[in-house]
């Protein structure tokens, strides 16, 4: 849990703050296959760490190889934000777990029955009264997740160890150019993308479509200004979470680019601020270098966390 120069201290609910039992309670449920109904998939499943807790899949398969309906975002630095999944509508990580657990697409299971699997475990039993004091439940459950989940901090890139730890040779020059590029008025990518965690956390259209299949913040809201909005995503390890976008439908850091060059397309809650940038190819290419150094390696290569 220590946290990285340039980084805010992370908060910690009353019923749940950080310690080590709880912490390896909460690893172990990450990668438990009892957790799904047919026992075939964990979180790890679908949140893999040599992918920044993300997946390299369109949409991460489910049980029964049933195919989820959103792309899996990375999990690095989840502690810190306001409200989980697309459209916002999870208060809490201690929360956050039920969704895939009864989605029919991803665990289809209920959480209680997932407790009563854990308590036929003496190793679960002992665990849980360690680190909470009762036996496995729902209570314990979501909490040992969410405490495990609130460690995968990344702030080691190799961008985070030029701008914050004062190495002037961590990335290059085109990534240097790149990060003007970046928070410059010429691409107003930092309006959204910004702040520690590259992202503001607020709900954006950026004219992916003309025409949604999912309608994003709406299903949470039905207000219709709210349709086709999903959560800006944080842009760390950016490298390593293809395919992009809520529905997975660009495959490349180029294509993203690309996509931005262009202005995107008509819609009619697309964001004032995405229009035709006018870069270079060599810009194009400097931008590149910028968000590729944005991966830590000292993240996804933490021993702890497998």
């Amino acid at each position: 849990m220590e946290i990285p120069i340039g980084f805010p201290s992370m908060e910690h609910p009353a019923d749940n703050k950080f310690n080590i039992p709880r912490w390896e309670l909460g690893k172990r449920l990450f990668y438990e296959v009892n957790l799904s109904s047919d026992r075939s998939v964990s979180c790890a499943s679908c949140h893999k760490p040599n992918l920044a807790f993300s997946d390299d899949e369109t949409f991460s398969f489910g049980v029964s190889e049933r195919i989820g309906t959103r792309n899996s975002p990375s999990l690095a630095n989840i502690g810190y934000h306001p409200y989980l999944t697309r459209e916002g509508g999870v208060p809490t990580l201690e929360m956050q777990v039920l969704v895939p657990i009864q989605e029919h697409n991803e665990f289809d299971f209920n959480i209680l029955l997932v407790a009563e699997r854990l308590k036929e475990d003496p190793n679960y039993v002992q665990m849980s009264l360690e680190a909470y004091g009762r036996e496995p439940d729902a209570f314990v459950i979501t909490r040992a997740l969410a405490c495990f989940e609130r460690s995968l901090i990344s702030g080691l890139s190799p961008y985070d160890l030029f701008s914050n730890y004062g190495r002037e040779q961590a990335i290059s020059e085109s990534a240097k150019r790149g990060l003007d590029l970046f928070f410059s008025s010429r691409t107003n990518c930092s309006s959204c993308h910004s702040g520690f965690n590259f992202t503001n956390y607020e709900f954006e259209n950026n004219g992916l479509y003309e025409q949604y299949s999912d309608e994003g913040r709406f299903r949470l809201t039905l207000d219709s200004s709210d349709i086709a909005l999903f959560k800006v995503p944080s842009l760390r390890n950016i490298e390593l979470s293809a395919p992009y976008m809520h529905d997975g439908s660009i495959s490349t850091i180029e294509e993203v680019i690309t996509h931005y060059q262009n202005g995107g397309k008509n819609h009619t809650n697309k964001s004032s601020l995405i229009s035709p940038l006018d870069l270079t190819n060599e810009e194009q290419r400097d931008l590149k270098a910028f968000l590729l150094s944005l991966t830590d390696d000292y993240f996804i290569d933490n021993k702890y966390f497998k």
